[in-house]
């Protein structure tokens, strides 16, 4: 077996632990731990409860896993942050 054969399965999140961790319940019915990929803490993509997410599992451990995908339009709607535009700064037009 490759080292890179990974399983993957869409799971929801179904509780935010500390350090980055969250507690995933798969299609399959099973619970996993897993934490946020490198690439969704760069680019700070945020994941709450409920939303839908992409699992990479090792096939020696499949309790643990590493969320690689956050489905978009899954769960709430993030909050608006108000003028995006920068500031109090008048526009130059």
């Amino acid at each position: 077996m490759a080292k890179e054969e990974l399983l993957e399965f869409d799971g929801t999140v179904t509780e935010i632990l500390p350090n980055g961790n969250f507690r995933v319940r798969l299609d399959n019915d099973h619970e996993v731990l897993a934490y946020t990929a490198g690439k969704m803490r760069r680019f700070r993509i945020r994941t709450t409860v409920g939303d839908r997410v992409v699992v990479e599992m090792s096939p020696y451990d499949l309790e643990r896993g590493r969320i690689n995908f956050r489905h978009r339009g899954a769960g709430p709607a993030p909050a608006t942050g108000g003028n995006k535009g920068g500031g109090n700064r008048p526009r130059r037009h």
